[in-house]
């Protein structure tokens, strides 16, 4: 029989390919949807996996400031009222462990007593950083804090850990959340020995135990790392180090992992990866936490929260060239907070929960000192733009916004409570 006919009647090829065109076109028009659909899922998955956080020890976010309250007792009395007037809900403070127990056995509260208490009745929640070991926790090490280092890690952690629980017990229950030590990636925080992960890991462990054991509901917060790309016997880069934290399995000792975060002299918009692109390092940008973020993912880790126990601007104005080259003008410095707090509110919430501004300048700092140029007041007792700029902007802390407000307004001017965050 001839192809194309039946019965000697010829077939309708033309309908068939029509029918078969409609198929097949459709069947492509789902491919491509399906397509579609499936990369932007690609695009819009949250790398840093938001949705595993679902029990934050602190509200998102929570705003904090670092003052320096345990010499001068009203320049103390008077940050407190000024963390209130700028509706920031947690003071961060250094409990030095060599200002409670100068010697071995003699202990001294008193000052301790009267920041808790006075913390208390401002309404306010103290956050302790624990460092800062005596001279005589180290006899090991050559040299004295202050004047060769800036911290060192004792001999015995056995001494460490009594301090630490020591502390916890006193204040059950009155101190919100404890650092444990700072920048251990540094060698001058580690007594000018080359720093060690695992060893700082060893250090975190033991004073975890003993808060845990004196004060269970109290938040431990692992230090904040510098951000450096020095990667030698002085120091490792922050990620690199975090890592090696993760190695040695610290963040069983924890419930939230601390990060420091200067923003250099880019705006807080710029990511890690733009920097690179320009020439810059990752390590020069606010938005360096979300490197450090990322390592969290990958050791599966997403479900805890992170703090920033240090950021700001610097704004030297040249008088020392280390420090100058990333150096902001006061009104940028302002800026830069603001829009580094809003855009924490809009891209990090809820794995960031606590972001420390610093600081509330130590009455004893002069122009001579790099930190007096990061800071929001000054010593004599004056605030910068960035203090009224931040106490006059809008606030994220979990379903609650707290309005912007216009700098005369009653409640900028302190006429008027406003409860914080948390």
């Amino acid at each position: 029989m001839a192809s194309g006919t039946t019965a000697g009647r010829p077939v309708a090829p033309a309908r068939a390919s029509r029918t078969n065109r409609v198929r097949i076109g459709a069947t492509l028009a789902g491919l491509t949807l399906f397509f579609a659909l499936a990369l932007a899922r690609v695009y819009t998955v949250d790398p840093f996996q938001a949705a595993a956080v679902t029990n934050p020890p602190f509200t998102s976010l929570t705003y904090g400031i670092h003052a320096f309250l345990w010499w001068d007792k009203s320049k103390a009395s008077l940050y407190l009222d000024w963390a209130r007037l700028m509706v920031f809900s947690h003071v961060k403070q250094v409990f030095a462990w060599e200002d409670f127990e100068h010697q071995r056995g003699a202990w001294n509260f008193a000052r301790a007593d009267e920041i808790v208490s006075e913390v208390e009745q401002k309404g306010l929640k103290l956050v302790a950083r624990l460092s800062d070991a005596p001279d005589w926790s180290h006899p090991s090490l050559e040299g004295h804090k202050d004047e060769d280092f800036v911290d060192a890690p004792p001999d015995d952690l056995n001494d460490w850990a009594t301090f630490c629980g020591t502390v916890a017990e006193r204040y059950n229950g009155r101190i919100a959340a404890y650092q444990i030590w700072n920048e251990p990636n540094l060698t001058r925080e580690w007594g000018n020995r080359p720093p060690d992960a695992a060893a700082y890991v060893e250090l975190l462990a033991a004073c975890s135990r003993a808060i845990r054991a004196a004060d269970p509901a109290a938040i431990i917060i692992s230090a904040g790392l510098a951000p450096t790309g020095t990667y030698d016997t002085t120091a490792i880069p922050d990620d690199v180090y975090l890592q090696a934290m993760y190695d040695a399995g610290f963040q069983q000792y924890v419930d939230v992992v601390g990060a420091n975060a200067p923003g250099y002299n880019n705006p807080p918009h710029v990511s890690p990866d733009e920097a690179e692109a320009s020439g810059s390092q990752r390590f020069f940008t606010f938005r360096r936490v979300e490197d450090l973020r990322q390592i969290m993912v990958n050791n599966g880790d997403a479900a805890r929260q992170m703090a920033i126990l240090e950021m700001g601007w610097h704004t030297n104005p040249g008088l020392d060239p280390s420090y100058a080259w990333y150096a902001v003008d006061e009104a940028t410095q302002a800026r830069y907070l603001v829009e580094a707090y809003q855009y924490a509110a809009d891209h990090w919430r809820p794995w960031m929960g606590l972001m420390t501004t610093i600081y509330f300048a130590d009455p004893s700092w002069t122009p001579d000192d790099e930190e007096y140029w990061w800071s929001i007041t000054t010593p004599e007792g004056f605030t910068r733009q960035a203090f009224l700029d931040l106490a006059n902007m809008a606030k994220y802390c979990g379903s609650r916004v707290i309005p912007a407000r216009q700098p005369d307004s009653p409640e900028a001017l302190g006429l008027v409570p406003v409860a914080p965050c948390d």
